[in-house]
């Protein structure tokens, strides 16, 4: 919880979604993304499985753009700190809005890079879609690594999987890194990738765990035992 894998995100998509349930509510998939943004903004995609886009706007919400199945890519979940962030997602979030030199030209760049996104999803370019998503990816943590005071979320044992992963693509493994607002390194790779993938980065210095998993279906609510 609070180590950069999407706990706030998880838990007020499970939050909202248990709760539309339990009132019988029957929300509209809009309604329901907006109720889960009260928690989180990334909860508002969380209640979606598969490929999601978070609309711009005071009164955002999100929506899917594809199915897991459409595209089903493995994940690899790099762990490589149980620590919790010295500095929270939207308090880091508002320091690099009001400090960093650099917030309005990553802003700026955010629709080239998302239609970039969707038209690599749409053609299942996985070379296309990789290179969009490092580059947003290290402009994220680029503008918060230029606030002031600086946000440094990566341990050096995020570097060198981010290094790892860049060389394994080189090499023709195709993967490419992302790394939410945490030291978490996650590798997406086409499917049947990630075993192999996991393995290779298995040795790293300073990393404590490996989780190899695909792209999420849609979400449930189930009743307990």
């Amino acid at each position: 919880t609070g180590a950069g894998l999407a706990s706030s995100a998880s838990g007020f998509a499970a939050l909202a979604l248990a709760a539309d349930k339990l009132l019988e509510l029957d929300l509209p998939s809009k309604e329901l993304s907006r109720l889960a943004r009260r928690g989180s903004g990334s909860a508002a995609r969380s209640v979606f499985g598969g490929y999601a886009e978070m609309q711009p706007g005071e009164d955002a919400y999100a929506c899917q753009l594809a199915e897991a199945d459409a595209w089903p890519l493995d994940v690899v979940i790099t762990l490589v700190s149980v620590e919790e962030k010295s500095r929270g997602s939207t308090n880091a979030m508002e320091l690099s809005r009001k400090t960093s030199p650099y917030y309005s030209a990553w802003l700026g760049s955010h629709p080239v890079d998302m239609q970039a996104a969707r038209d690599a999803l749409a053609k299942h370019d996985f070379e296309q879609l990789a290179e969009v998503a490092e580059a947003n990816c290290l402009k994220m943590h680029a503008t918060a690594m230029t606030s002031s005071p600086p946000t440094f979320y990566w341990k050096p044992a995020t570097l060198d999987i981010m290094h790892r992963v860049v060389e394994l693509r080189k090499s023709g493994t195709p993967a490419f890194f992302t790394v939410d607002a945490g030291p978490q390194v996650k590798v997406f790779c086409e499917p049947g990738y990630g075993k192999q993938v996991a393995a290779a980065l298995a040795d790293t210095p300073g990393l404590l765990r490996v989780i190899v998993t695909s792209v999420g279906g849609n979400p449930e609510v189930k009743q307990l035992p």
